[in-house]
């Protein structure tokens, strides 16, 4: 079978030519308003109406993590104030240490230096974890995730300052080293907040170099052992953001490596499954009409289901529901099977 006779069985036919001359004229124009759209830090132009679209889309879901962010630190922080009596340890000022615990509480560092010491308020403790914890890794990663998008295309474009390489083929880079990226960007980022929270302890808090460097350690893994921690109120300001920005940092860090893995080993398989001999129990086990001839679309299902991309379980519903709409029994889908079904 010509490949081109494998492209027309795989993907549908169109019959009218202005249909397809239209659909062609469509894809070189979302690829160009894309790569331009790149080139310029993102920022969609007049008529790039898909790019602008998907920015817009994901302006508004990042302005929503804001909204329910503040409206939770909000809540959070008029509920432990009220409390506030309620509560010992370390205090300096009683919004900034409301507001402190709440996001100490959130990430689960728990330093320990300011505890509930009543039962309303180790309730309320709790239920403010609980919900903390599912808000920090649903929306506070995602947010985050969107950011380091955001900067990876100039993370490209640094890397490749020297070479005079087009917006096309920075898109290609980017694209096909996606997680290396991502993984770059978010190493630089918790490098620096690592360096920012040391140096502010020294400076702020007095603390040692070692001491300084061993407190930044235990909040970003939100260890917290809690002997030492932000005592003023100043430095409980900072941590309000910094603490919740080296926890999300690392959590993305390590997700990254982790999906890196995942990436790499399913790279492997798809090498191995596509390198590897036929063997004639492949070609039944292929042969999903069993017809004793395999098709390229039974192959490229097979292959699929080799590569653990799809299994039995997807391909046969699929296939029922082609049997039912292929009323003449051809093994085609014709006009006249959808105008009798």
């Amino acid at each position: 079978m010509e490949s081109g006779d494998v492209e027309q069985s795989l993907l549908p036919k169109l019959s009218d030519s202005k249909k397809r001359n239209s659909l062609q004229r469509r894809k070189s124009i979302h690829h160009e308003i894309f790569s331009r759209s790149l080139e310029h830090n993102n920022q969609p132009r007049n008529g790039d109406e898909v790019s602008y679209q998907r920015v817009v889309v994901k302006q508004v879901s990042f302005r929503k993590v804001f909204v329910v962010l503040a409206t939770y630190l909000g809540g959070g922080t008029l509920c432990f104030f009220l409390v506030g009596d309620q509560i010992n340890g370390k205090k300096t000022n009683g919004i900034v240490d409301a507001i402190y615990f709440c996001v100490v509480t959130m990430t689960t560092v728990g330093y320990g230096d300011l505890v509930p010491n009543s039962i309303g308020a180790k309730l309320l403790a709790c239920a403010y974890v609980f919900t903390g914890i599912t808000l920090g890794g649903m929306l506070l990663s995602r947010a985050a995730d969107y950011i380091v998008e955001k900067q990876e295309i100039h993370l490209v474009k640094a890397i490749f300052m020297s070479k005079k390489i087009s917006s096309g083929e920075l898109l290609r880079e980017s694209v096909a080293h996606k997680l290396k990226y991502k993984i770059i960007m978010t190493g630089i980022v918790l490098w620096v907040l690592v360096v920012v929270g040391t140096l502010f302890l020294i400076l702020v808090e007095k603390f040692e170099f070692t001491d300084a460097f061993y407190c930044v350690c235990s909040t970003i893994t939100t260890l917290g052992y809690g002997d030492k921690s932000f005592s003023t109120t100043t430095g409980r300001v900072f941590a309000v953001i910094w603490i919740m920005s080296s926890t999300i940092c690392l959590a993305q860090f390590f997700l990254y490596l982790a999906e890196l893995r995942a990436e790499r080993r399913q790279k492997s398989l798809v090498n191995r499954v596509l390198s590897r001999d036929l063997t004639f129990s492949d070609l039944e086990e292929a042969d999903l009409d069993h017809d004793k001839v395999v098709s390229a679309a039974e192959f490229v299902v097979y292959k699929l289901k080799e590569m653990g991309k799809i299994n039995q379980e997807d391909v046969s519903p699929i296939l029922d529901t082609f049997y039912k709409l292929d009323i003449d029994q051809s093994g085609n889908l014709t006009e006249a099977d959808l105008v009798t079904s």
